[in-house]
């Protein structure tokens, strides 16, 4: 999803002496292709993101993997990307946009083969690691090649039609991913939903080569990247997120707790070398100073509580569709489709009011997911086993409304109080805590989700699992719609679209 709230990452030129925008905006048609090709890359990311949830117990199935393991099938790919975000965008500033998007689809187009001919859970975990690195190099070189290839007068027709494709894809993801399991497209069955990026990928690079342009890195003159920082904070994310997944399936031992005590040491550590490395007038990953505006600190828990609770959420929810309920992929997917639905709408929505309503509309939006979390704890709490699709339909659609409104207002609104040359550093932190979030989402509500349920997952253990995680879901909108409160009351001007 990180594409969809990507607008605040746009750098302005106050920040890194580069030409305005646009300036070697490409003419014709041209342009346009070179939009499509990065749509292309944009979507690989969007799907691998969400399609896993649907097709786990299909991979499960097939693989032998256990409930830990469908864990660090989702995990992986999230965790390892949060921790490559916060490089990705500086590679794009001294090797070229152009050249670190080539690199990134190259390597991640690889990765989905690999994920494709996994034979065990270990060898697909490892290839979504690969994914998950890959794909934090090329993502955050999308808005800026935008900005290369149209003028700024050309910049609001680009991402009105960027915008509403990266939202439809995202809230898609899961039907599609359920329509490829049951097709079993030439006996692949869930390796389709890999195999799906390869004439993707092979767009993206065969057009981008041709069409997209080849501007001049504009920290060129610098080689100068925290390797040391990025080891530390990855470290850190690693030991946290960890004994999340972990830690049912191992009983709990006191290492466990030992390893959660020492991800707060670590990453107290990587602040400290970042203040460090700021200090000597080396360019840190991570400006802290943003992190002493209330706002923005107030906007990163925002952030955790907000996508901890979808992505965690919705792989609750298609866990308990297949394997407590029986549903097929497919049945499944389209169960939840009303929550895409509702989710589009919500999205085109917010695109109207969020000028005119600023912070108000995720509050709004957090009460709107509110009651659609009441509604399905209501469902589970009352269904029989032999509960159909049905019941769950206004429920999921009223979810879907209340998060899609969230979607495209959110981080433009936590920028709102960042000043010019912090704006590239903090919406980069913001990108990485929000993978951050939705590898500890699948992490807490998994082991949940797992440890209600227990080893054989019939279906009233899967309706009480699912409940307790809508309990969690809705504790945690809560605590996000307690956080907005302290965030700007008005989205930030100037430095989005």
């Amino acid at each position: 999803m990180s594409a969809v709230l990507d607008s605040a990452a746009v750098r302005p030129e106050t920040e890194t002496g580069a030409p305005s925008a646009g300036s070697g905006a490409a003419e014709g048609g041209r342009k346009w292709l070179g939009l499509f090709a990065i749509l292309a890359a944009t979507l690989m990311n969007l799907l691998d993101a969400t399609v896993v949830n649907v097709a786990a117990p299909a991979i499960r199935d097939d693989l032998g993997a256990s409930y830990t393991g469908l864990q660090w099938v989702a995990a992986s790919y999230t965790l390892t990307m949060a921790v490559g975000l916060l490089t990705g965008g500086r590679l794009g500033d001294m090797f070229g946009r152009k050249r670190m998007l080539q690199i990134g689809a190259t390597g991640f187009v690889l990765a989905s083969l690999a994920c494709a001919l996994a034979w065990n859970p270990e060898a697909l975990i490892a290839a979504r690691v690969v994914q998950g690195l890959c794909g934090a190099v090329m993502i955050p070189q999308t808005f800026g090649l935008i900005r290369d290839l149209f003028s700024p007068q050309e910049m609001g027709k680009a991402f009105a039609a960027f915008g509403p494709c990266i939202g439809i894809a995202t809230i898609l993801g899961p039907i599609v991913a359920g329509t490829l399991v049951d097709a079993d497209v030439f006996g692949t069955g869930w390796r389709m939903i890999f195999l799906i990026n390869l004439p993707l990928g092979l767009f993206a690079l065969l057009v981008g080569q041709r069409v997209l342009p080849s501007a001049r890195p504009i920290a060129a003159g610098s080689r100068s990247l925290d390797w040391t920082g990025a080891l530390i904070g990855g470290v850190g994310m690693f030991l946290l997120v960890y004994p999340l997944v972990q830690g049912r399936e191992k009983g709990w031992p006191l290492w466990m707790f030992g390893m959660l005590a020492a991800s707060v040491a670590v990453l107290g550590g990587f602040a400290y070398q970042q203040l460090q490395r700021a200090a000597s007038g080396r360019a840190p990953l991570v400006r802290l100073s943003v992190f002493r505006k209330r706002s923005y600190a107030s906007g990163v828990l925002f952030v955790i509580a907000f996508f901890g609770a979808i992505t965690g959420f919705s792989l609750a929810v298609g866990l308990f569709l297949q394997l407590g309920m029986g549903f097929s992929a497919m049945r499944a997917s389209l169960t939840m489709g009303s929550w895409a639905i509702g989710a589009f709408i919500g999205s085109a929505a917010s695109g109207m009011l969020m000028g005119k309503l600023g912070r108000k509309i995720l509050h709004i939006g957090l009460a709107i997911m509110a009651g659609g979390t009441a509604l399905l704890y209501l469902v589970f709490a009352n269904a029989s086993t032999t509960m159909g699709s049905w019941p769950l339909v206004a429920p999921f659609l009223v979810y879907g409304l209340g998060m899609g409104l969230i979607f495209v207002p959110l981080f433009d609104i936590i920028m709102g109080e960042i000043a010019d040359e912090e704006v590239g550093s903090a919406s980069g932190a913001l990108e990485s805590m929000q993978q951050l979030a939705s590898a500890l989402g699948v992490a807490i509500f998994g082991t949940v989700f797992f440890g209600q349920g227990g080893a054989r997952m019939h279906s009233q253990a899967a309706l009480d699992a699912v409940s307790l995680t809508a309990l969690i879901a809705l504790g945690l909108t809560a605590l996000a719609f307690a956080l907005g409160f302290l965030l700007p009351k008005h989205a930030r001007q100037g430095g989005g679209h």
